[in-house]
């Protein structure tokens, strides 16, 4: 009753009781105004970057932007790529002569073509300075590897120099040629070069490649900021020297991937070759990271769009032969960028070809993936791998491929009973 009489008697009410009641809801009001308004600008302002899904990999991926309401194409998102027009070069003949042929490209900005210039955006490659079209010289190259063969699938691997542990690994496990089953398959490993000029290790490197033959090396620094260079280098290589390659995957070092099913589930070698194909974890909606103190920033000035075009995980992705050589010319009228997937990307856009859906989204994965046979049996790519860890799981994986499901169905059922057991025998 008392507190009836306060505040529905308002005549009966003192004068400072009335204000204080007055500012009091007027503070309650002017809070919720603003809490409406911070909602309403952010609802519409794309550019906030979400927050990284529990399954991207900090590795590789920029962070997530929110997702549009519509899913777009590579070429729809052209619109806004650049501020300004970049001129577009003519198509440079890809063969041996010209790969030493300096073509000047007026106005490109991208990563400048020497050691002294790789300062980037953290401070290791010159993103933004002027490009000279000329490829860096090769220190290790197998200019012969295709020489009267036409390989059904080429396999470009981005190590590091240091990295022999995962090159063997590789070697007796995904990348040996027992897994093709007779089909004619390539394994080539993509070095730059080390920090520190450590002659010991680039004479071990030097050692390594006359043995097993499956070394291109060229002469730029080995950094995270140079996958770019490194990816177009593999693409570069493959117009060169194998055009007649049916398809070709670019993965990483430290990736687990089942070619067989790649082969022989995804390509289907009975059926002619695809041309413009690509295809892998598909990702879209992605935004511009603009912290920069991230990583992955990407400065507006490089990159001023809101939304990444469609582009796919880097950990690992497939394309017919025919895009080598189209992905590497559209590259020489587009700025370098640091985030090798996202670049590639790009240049699909301009290339108007969309990345193509895997037939099932669980195929590619760029994280990792809990090991059983009979998941592994059904996938192409699971990340972060050490070399122990490779050929211990896919030894186990070659034993159990022609019934992994129903040794998993077993092992599966055998734990179920003990652990029943093991709660009868607790009561």
């Amino acid at each position: 009753m008392q507190w009836r009489r306060r505040h529905c008697c308002l005549i009966k009410m003192t004068w400072n009781v009335k204000r204080s009641l007055f500012r009091s809801h007027a503070a309650g009001f002017l809070s919720l105004v603003s809490l409406v308004g911070i909602l309403f600008f952010c609802g519409h302002h794309d550019w906030l970057p979400g927050r990284v899904g529990r399954r991207e990999n900090p590795i590789t991926y920029t962070v997530r932007g929110f997702r549009s309401q519509k899913s777009e194409t590579n070429h729809s998102t052209l619109r806004s790529i650049w501020k300004e027009a970049l001129p577009v070069p003519p198509k440079p003949p890809v063969n041996a002569s010209a790969y030493q042929a300096e073509v000047s490209l007026q106005g490109v900005t991208g990563l400048e073509n020497s050691l002294s210039a790789n300062n980037s955006v953290n401070g290791e490659n010159g993103v933004g300075g002027q490009l000279i079209a000329k490829p860096f010289r090769y220190i290790i190259n197998e200019p012969d590897k295709c020489q009267d063969r036409r390989p059904f699938l080429i396999l470009l691997i981005v190590a590091e120099p240091g990295q022999a542990d995962a090159r063997n690994a590789i070697r007796q496990t995904w990348g040996n040629d027992s897994v093709a089953h007779g089909l004619d398959f390539i394994r080539l490993f993509l070095l730059g070069v080390g920090k520190s000029g450590n002659m010991y290790q680039q004479h071990a490197i030097e050692e390594e490649s006359r043995h097993y033959r499956d070394i291109i090396q060229q002469d730029y620094l080995d950094t995270y900021y140079n996958l770019t260079i490194k990816t177009l280098m593999g693409m570069h290589w493959v117009a060169t020297h194998c055009p007649q390659t049916a398809y070709v995957m670019k993965t990483d070092s430290d990736m687990f991937v089942n070619t067989e099913y790649l082969i022989h589930k995804l390509l289907k070698p009975d059926v002619p070759p695809r041309q413009n194909y690509f295809t892998g974890y598909l990702m879209r909606g992605y935004a511009p990271n603009r912290n920069k103190d991230s990583k992955w920033y990407m400065p507006p000035e490089l990159y001023p769009s809101e939304r990444y075009p469609v582009f796919c995980s880097g950990t690992g992705y497939v394309f017919s032969g025919d895009l080598a050589e189209k992905i590497y010319r559209i590259s020489l009228g587009i700025r370098r960028l640091h985030l090798e997937d996202v670049y590639v990307g790009i240049c699909l856009a301009k290339l108007r070809i969309d990345p193509v859906p895997p037939p099932n989204e669980f195929v590619f994965n760029h994280w990792r993936v809990s090991y059983s046979s009979c998941k592994y049996s059904h996938l192409i790519t699971s990340h972060q791998f050490q070399p122990n860890e490779l050929v211990k799981y896919w030894n186990h994986l070659q034993s159990n491929k022609h019934n992994a499901c129903i040794n998993a169905a077993k092992e599966k059922s055998g734990r179920f009973r003990h652990r029943k057991l093991h709660w009868r025998m607790g009561q």
